[in-house]
């Protein structure tokens, strides 16, 4: 029988071949991507995506008339809701609660009160009190570009008002609250279509589909990590630092495009890589960083004791005058009425003597001591500047706040707010690991670097320039093969 005289392809150099396929061909579409994500990141530095913030709220919502609240709370046999408020829903004070089953209802807190539709006529009223401005246009909708993420499901179909003026404002009110709950200008919406809705790949059609968005994110994004990761390594086995150089003694073999992509891929390989996988993670791939909360009876216990206090509103004209929301809680087992105002201000006071007050640490540790049932608390800080893991980008946030760490099975800390006793967040061990897999290497948001700008901008800018020339050059170089394979 003849024997063939090829020799065996040995795995080393059959692993190497498919390196560089996966690089050159995966590549070619994953740069284009890239470009894009770097380029549409810097834009989100300095334009986030559009919201509208509880300061914003609270700064344009109406003074509490104290004087026409005559309806005390409705409340089940006296019993702690989930939640309980009072502010005015267009000139006539209303308690909103939630139920611990998720239940959402407004009523009028004052006998008599009608409480108007919330339809076109509503809205504008609404709108253009919020925006001092008046009204263009009334439109009712589902969903749009800046209300399609799924915490507007429960204010759905939404009015969407026009304001004149030159910034182009729309507001967007509940049709279940009857209150603005977003608001975007001329400005966000143009460059929030060159920054988040490429970079999250979050067009209305396929974010509306959160489980679709999802999947595509991942898959997306998979390809994508193994591009990178094949051409940082063939990047790296393609470079001579020793005394065996290439001719002219240069540490790599390319020149032109190829030089600037073998480089900008070496300086910025690094970079790109921690991006596209913290990127990969930011939709949470099987859940891995998913919290366990705690048993809903203990969250009960902690949030609401049985009986809600009689509060004296007839004397809140006085202490609470001023004030455009007020929230009766129950934290830590300190019943109290907190009191916000539009310039940012809150005043906790006794529920029952109306005087001021707040939970004592004891109270705050014994409650957080039953939440965790069976584990022991290891550490109480009370922190006046932000750590690694309760921070803000760009501001700062509540401050001071206690920190309590237990020995639980997850290692749970929370972070407490000491002036009224409510947990503003619950860090166990995944989500710190998340902090750091996400967090860290996607937004480099270090406090030592977000508080100390312009280091912070710096640092991702020089990222993102190394990483827009390597995938600009890889899509040069792709085109540019494409076009020699064309017959």
């Amino acid at each position: 029988m003849p024997v063939s005289s090829r020799r065996p392809v040995s795995l080393a150099k059959l692993g190497r071949r498919w390196l560089y396929l996966v690089h050159r061909w995966i590549g070619i579409a994953s740069c284009l991507l890239f470009a894009m994500w770097f380029s549409s990141g810097l834009v989100m530095i300095y334009v986030p995506y559009p919201s509208l913030k509880p300061a914003e709220q609270m700064a344009r919502a109406e003074p509490i008339d104290w004087r026409a609240v005559d309806v005390p709370p409705p409340l089940d046999a006296g019993r702690w809701p989930r939640e309980l408020l009072l502010e005015m829903r267009d000139d006539v004070p209303v308690w909103r609660i939630e139920t611990w089953e998720g239940e959402r209802s407004t009523i009028a807190a004052h006998r008599g009160a009608t409480l108007a539709e919330v339809d076109a006529g509503y809205a504008a009223r609404i709108a253009r009190r919020f925006g001092q401005a008046p009204v263009v246009d009334t439109e009712r909708l589902a969903r749009d570009q800046w209300t399609v993420a799924g915490g507007f499901d429960q204010h759905r179909p939404l009015w969407k008002v026009t304001l004149a003026g030159p910034q182009g404002s729309e507001l967007y009110v509940s049709s279940s609250t009857g209150s603005v709950v977003q608001a975007t200008t001329r400005r966000e919406r143009l460059w929030n279509w060159l920054g988040s809705v490429p970079h999250w790949l979050y067009p209305t059609v396929l974010r509306q589909d959160n489980a679709a968005w999802r999947q595509v994110v991942m898959w997306v994004s998979g390809p994508c990590i193994a591009a990178a990761v094949a051409g940082m390594w063939i990047g790296i086995l393609r470079t001579r630092l020793g005394r065996h150089r290439f001719s002219g003694g240069r540490a790599s073999p390319y020149r032109g495009w190829m030089l600037w992509h073998h480089l900008a891929g070496l300086v910025g390989g690094g970079f790109l890589i921690a991006w596209i996988v913290s990127g990969w993670l930011s939709v949470d791939p099987g859940h891995l960083f998913r919290s366990v909360p705690p048993a809903e009876a203990a969250v009960r216990a902690y949030v609401a004791s049985d009986q809600v206090p009689a509060v004296q509103f007839d004397r809140l004209a006085t202490a609470g005058a001023g004030a455009v929301r007020a929230r009766l809680t129950d934290y830590a087992n300190t019943p109290l009425l907190v009191l916000d105002y539009a310039d940012g201000r809150r005043t906790s006071l006794s529920a029952a003597s109306l005087a001021p007050v707040r939970p004592t640490t004891r109270a705050i540790v014994a409650a957080a001591r039953r939440l965790q049932a069976g584990a022991s608390l290891i550490a109480l800080d009370r922190l006046t500047t932000p750590d690694a893991y309760w921070y803000q980008v760009g501001d700062m946030p509540r401050l001071p706040i206690l920190r309590l760490r237990f020995d639980d099975a997850a290692s749970t800390w929370l972070y407490v707010d000491p002036a009224t006793g409510e947990i503003l967040a619950t860090v166990d061990r995944w989500r710190r690991i998340y902090r750091w897999a996400f967090d860290l290497l996607h937004k480099w948001d270090l406090n030592v670097l977000t508080q100390h700008r312009p280091i912070w901008d710096l640092l991702l800018w020089l990222g993102s320039i190394a990483g827009l020339v390597t995938s600009i050059s890889g899509v040069w170089l792709g085109w540019k093969r494409l076009k020699r394979r064309r017959p």
